[in-house]
């Protein structure tokens, strides 16, 4: 297992693991299920309702069991997953021309559109860490070749904080100054 995502990442191929439908990351994951711990009245350790999913290929692993449901908690840790596959992998940036299709839906007059509970986020996100290392941290050259504005990028990462500690983290290590969100 990486020792930080961004410093350390797990390298993958095409397409990023993020950005598959919801069937072809589940097809590719080992499920487990257990009870959850803690509070939640008197049903909530009647029935294994906790979901564990491991991604077999790179052994990110995700897991829920706030809910009362499995299946509910089993669609809460497949985003949870999502979200760790794009901060712990990375797939190669191809030379020229960049931005799936669903990035370049997402982009307007330089501004991303994109909320931190749509599904697309995690993929944008994997997207967006893939280029920032392709541009070794250099944030205004990542935002050129994503086709959107340095504040912009920033903020999409900024949306879910663990994604800007993991990047300020990583360009410590390289002597970068920190970024705010």
């Amino acid at each position: 297992m990486s020792t930080h995502p961004l410093i350390d990442p797990i390298f993958v191929s095409s397409p990023h693991p993020a950005t598959l439908d919801d069937e072809a990351i589940l097809k590719a994951c080992d499920l487990g299920r257990g009870r959850s711990s803690g509070p939640g009245g008197q049903h909530r350790n009647r029935v294994q309702t906790l979901v564990m999913l491991t991604h077999k290929p790179t052994g990110v692993e995700a897991h829920a069991g706030e809910r009362r449901s499995a299946q509910d908690n089993k669609r809460v840790a497949l985003k949870r997953l999502r979200f760790q596959l794009a901060l712990q992998t990375r797939a190669p940036v191809p030379p020229g021309d960049i931005g799936s299709a669903m990035w370049k839906s997402r982009i307007k007059a330089g501004k991303i559109a994109c909320n931190v509970d749509h599904h697309d986020y995690p993929a944008m996100v994997a997207e967006a860490i893939d280029v920032i290392y392709d541009a070794s941290f250099d944030m205004k050259r990542a935002a050129v070749r994503l086709d959107c504005t340095q504040s912009q990028l920033i903020k999409l990462l900024a949306k879910e904080p663990a994604a800007l500690v993991a990047l300020n983290e990583a360009r410590k290590a390289k002597g970068m100054g920190t970024l705010r969100g």
